[in-house]
């Protein structure tokens, strides 16, 4: 049978789904090239019931491109020598939050799920990020305190369903939190908590002395997928596959051993399974964000579109060197098993990966959001030792300039960011260089009191501002090389 609006027929499930053992919340492109694909291949090499509903908590695009596949999907891997496809058939449902809650509340209550997990970016926590605090005044928050049986937010479904799970004696899931955020374990259990204490004191300390929260540490990079993308695949398989996902060969998986019932043998797919991630999440946090986070700023500036792009110009690629040898690797703590500068080089190798279109305006995205994690505290640690990290420096710099709307060649920015009106309002007000970075410098919920109440710091800050705006981000990029 043919998809209605392409010649070639439409990717099927050629038998019958597994049945759930997960419920994912948040199915978009990272999920199915990373928690999908090890769960497929764990299934495939020791079986077990884990196949996963994934919830969409608010868009139906998901859903729309995979059930009528019956949940199949293609991963493809982006390899120099060409692409690598392979059909991954672990998702068993897909459902939309807003469309039905009590059904998806119905299924995270169901014995059989033994994991919940989620990938939901940083926003979906609805953290505060001057508190670092579940936000009781955001909008989601908010309604789904007044409506615990009709929520909205991940929080909202997670508490709903465990209140569902204790009121009927049913042992708790595991909560698998899979964001790129520090200690991300404890944060969604801090989030559940203090959600559960509004509704339910004893509620919340059922879930504290049942549920476990463990910590994980996620690494592939996947650029978004384009239509181009996806009608060159349909000419490569012969068939139509709207929810294929493009993603390159690396991949990392650390989780801290921790569940409450049985879990997939994801080790067998490459995971790796320790007693704490924390030294492994800072590692990829501050190495692969904190640069990849640079990269697209200053990138993006200059007129790059892709990562790639941008470190193809031999001071771009310089400058990220310097930042791993003098500004990121001497905050660290290696891992066990880990050799932090080997780790930078294959790092290297796969920003310069041609097939991976990673587009700079992407990555840039929610920055107000992701500076905190990936930048700021590299900063701070740096100061403290008493070094001038000029490179992450001139990084925040950018962020300035990009959430200000223009780039080098004066052409306008599209800037994501849930922020992006205010700190646009903020730079536009400001006159001259250092105004700018006073009033963007003045968002608590982005910098914290440490920084902004350092003169050394604001004042780097401002001598990075002006060598962007007065010389232009690739000679400015040259200046700090220099130093």
């Amino acid at each position: 049978m043919e998809d209605g609006l392409h010649a070639k027929p439409r990717l099927a499930r050629s038998g019958p789904a597994p049945n759930v053992g997960i419920v994912h919340l948040g199915p978009g492109a990272f999920f199915r090239a990373f928690n999908a694909c090890f769960t497929d291949e764990a299934m495939a090499q020791k079986g077990g019931d884990w196949g996963i509903l994934a919830v969409s908590l608010q868009s139906a695009t998901a859903r729309d491109q995979l059930e009528p596949q019956g949940g199949v999907f293609t991963s493809v891997t982006l390899d120099p020598q060409g692409w690598k496809p392979r059909v991954v058939g672990s998702l068993s449902r897909t459902l939309v939050a807003p469309e039905n809650p009590k059904a998806v509340i119905a299924a995270m209550v169901d014995p059989n799920v033994k994991i919940v997990s989620m990938t939901i970016t940083e926003k979906g926590y609805c953290v505060s990020v001057a508190t670092g605090e579940l936000d009781l005044s955001h909008p989601d928050i908010e309604h789904d305190l007044l409506n615990p049986n009709h929520p909205k937010s991940a929080v909202g479904f997670i508490v709903a369903a465990l209140q569902g799970r204790r009121d009927a004696s049913i042992a708790p899931f595991t909560v698998l939190p899979c964001d790129n955020l520090p200690s991300n374990g404890g944060l969604a259990r801090a989030i559940v908590l203090k959600f559960a204490r509004q509704i339910d004191g004893a509620l919340a300390e059922w879930i504290a002395e049942t549920t476990p929260f463990p910590a994980t540490m996620v690494d592939r990079i996947t650029p978004a997928t384009t239509q181009i993308d996806i009608d060159q695949l349909g000419d490569m398989t012969g068939y139509h596959d709207p929810a294929c996902v493009f993603h390159e060969d690396f991949r990392q998986w650390v989780i801290e051993d921790d569940f409450i019932n049985d879990r997939p043998a994801w080790n067998l797919a490459g995971a790796q399974f320790v007693t704490c991630v924390e030294a492994h999440e800072m590692m990829k946090l501050r190495c692969l964000n904190g640069t990849h986070s640079t990269l697209a700023y200053l990138g993006y500036l200059a007129g790059y579109e892709t990562i790639a792009d941008t470190v193809g110009n031999p001071d771009f690629e310089a400058l990220c060197d310097r930042l791993w040898q003098d500004e990121i690797i001497p905050t660290l703590t290696p891992p066990d098993g880990e050799d932090l500068t080997r780790y930078c080089a294959a790092l290297m190798e796969r920003y310069k990966n041609p097939a991976i279109q990673h587009r700079t305006w992407q990555i840039a995205m929610d920055g107000s959001q992701k500076l905190p994690q990936r930048l700021l505290g590299t900063i701070a640690d740096n100061l403290v030792r008493g070094v001038d990290p000029n490179g992450l420096i001139l990084a925040v710099a950018a962020w300035m300039r990009y959430v200000g709307g223009t780039d080098d060649h004066g052409h306008p920015i599209d800037v994501r960011d849930p922020l992006a009106l205010a700190l646009r309002a903020a730079s536009d007000k400001a006159v001259t260089a250092a105004g700018k970075v006073n009033a963007l410098l003045a968002f608590s919920e982005i910098f914290p009191a440490t920084l902004t109440n350092d003169a050394h710091f604001r004042d780097l800050v401002t001598k990075a501002y002006v060598s962007l705006s007065d010389s232009g981000t690739k000679r400015a990029v040259r200046a700090v090389l220099v130093q």
